[in-house]
Order: structure tokens, then sequence, then C-alpha cells
């Protein structure tokens, strides 16, 4: 059975640092796209970065680049994100993700048919 446990979320000051760690089960990392999506209340799901695990292709959104990086850990079945210069527009829920196929916009939430149940991130201004 396929599952995804997020951790590491929590309340930061504006312009801090938080990781978020997602641990995958029930397979073995390959070829899938995992992705981290966000929720902020009121508003639709955002994916904000995507990693190939097949060669480790990464992709962001706009409102992350240059912010957030995502890596994973194949040894450990782990992604990670690494948030820095957080802003309160970047509280939400969020979520990891996984697909596998091929998709020529890996940034689509639809995408994505296994979910987390997601963590807080909190940055106060």
């Amino acid at each position: 059975e396929v599952q995804l446990q997020e951790s590491g979320g929590g309340t930061v000051e504006r312009e801090g640092s938080l990781r978020l760690s997602c641990r995958a089960s029930g397979f073995a990392f390959g070829s899938e796209y995992i992705a981290w999506s966000r929720r902020a209340p009121g508003k639709d799901h955002e994916v904000v970065s995507v990693i190939y695990t097949g060669d480790g292709t990464t992709y962001y959104a706009d409102s992350v680049k240059g912010r957030f990086t995502i890596s994973q850990d194949n040894a450990n079945n782990m992604v990670y994100l690494q948030m820095n210069s957080l802003e309160p527009e970047d509280t939400a829920m969020y979520y990891c993700a996984l697909t596998w196929g091929e998709w020529s916009n890996p940034l689509v939430p639809t995408n994505y048919g296994y979910w987390g149940q997601g963590i807080q991130v909190t940055v106060s201004s």
C-alpha cells in the first residue's frame, strides 16, 4: 500500500527557514513524480515543487523559485523541501503527493493520485 507521511512543519518568523520531509512507503523510488503541494485557506491547491525520482529533475512554481529546494534520498525513500526566506504568503497546509506516468506539466495538482495527510506551515509577520 502506497503511503506518504509529511513531517517538519510548524511556525516560523518571516524570512525564516523550515525543512519538510516526506516519507514514502509501499514502493521503491524509480520513476515517479513526487510533489509538494500547498493549500492556503480559501485557495486552490498549488503545486510548488516536484522531483522526478528517475533522474532527479526538479520543477518549481514561480512563487517559490529561488527560495525552495526539493531533494530526494533514494536509500530511505524520502523527499525533502527546504524552504528559505519564508513569507506570510507561504502559510498553508503542505502536502506530499505522488504520481506515475509522463506529464508535460508536473505542476498540475490533478496529476497526482496519492496524497499525504498534510502538515501545517505558518509564517508570522
